[in-house]
């Protein structure tokens, strides 16, 4: 009699955990599947609406869980068509933004990209699902480790993150089929100049700090010459050097 109870217990032990692992699967589908209704809205009202059209990053912005790259409290905006704060008076640029930056890069599948200001990642998570190596700087400690522990925890393997200076870009890895800076500094650091690849482009926003910039497209010519094209007005937090 002893052994039934002590089988039923077991038994019903084991099912309250199944059931319990069962439901907490069920949560986690119903979260998901919100926020990917979210991002579908955000890829067709923010970015195919307002001319996003290459294929390559409409379906990064689509598989990105953008979520993942914000403060607990703001998940619920993370679709949102603003930028967000992520501590240490950084943020995460607006979904429009970083969809434009990335295609104005004409990324492809061999592509290797330098990021300055890696921010929360989400920037870096999206460049890794279009080219073979994203190589991504960030100034800020507390920002580089935590960028650096999401993207890992979300399997990104081939972004490499440094804690470091931009404005030096990283000559290591040199040169670079794309560089792209997500944050404004008031003139083109000529060390990313020189670590640009010839046929190479650059997205970068130049201006004032927490002023109006104007967000430039550099490409570098066969001959080293470098042609820049403004494509619109934006506002970026400053380009931290090290001192600042």
């Amino acid at each position: 009699m002893k052994k039934s109870l002590l089988s039923l217990t077991i038994t019903l032990t084991v099912s309250a955990v199944l059931m319990l692992l069962l439901n907490c699967s069920a949560l986690s589908g119903d979260d998901n599947d919100k926020f990917k209704s979210s991002r579908n809205e955000m890829v067709s009202y923010q970015l195919k609406d307002r001319g996003i059209t290459d294929q390559k990053v409409l379906n990064a912005m689509l598989k990105v869980p953008r979520h993942e790259f914000v403060p607990g409290d703001l998940k619920n905006s993370a679709y949102y068509d603003s930028p967000l704060p992520i501590g240490y008076g950084q943020t995460i640029s607006q979904p429009y933004i970083v969809a434009l930056m990335t295609e104005l890069l004409s990324l492809n599948k061999n592509s290797c990209v330098l990021e300055v200001g890696t921010g929360s990642g989400y920037q870096a998570a999206v460049l890794a699902e279009i080219v073979k190596e994203v190589y991504t700087i960030e100034i800020v400690k507390g920002l580089h480790e935590e960028s650096t522990r999401v993207l890992k925890r979300l399997g990104y393997k081939n972004v490499r993150t440094i804690n470091d200076d931009g404005y030096n870009g990283w000559e290591k890895h040199a040169p670079y089929d794309a560089i792209i800076v997500t944050c404004a500094s008031e003139f083109v650091p000529p060390p990313l100049v020189s670590q640009l690849k010839k046929g190479g482009v650059m997205c970068i926003p130049v201006g004032p700090p927490f002023k109006v910039q104007h967000l430039l497209l550099l490409k570098k010519m066969n001959s080293g010459k470098i042609v820049t094209s403004f494509i619109t007005e934006v506002r970026f937090v400053p380009l931290l050097r090290k001192g600042d």
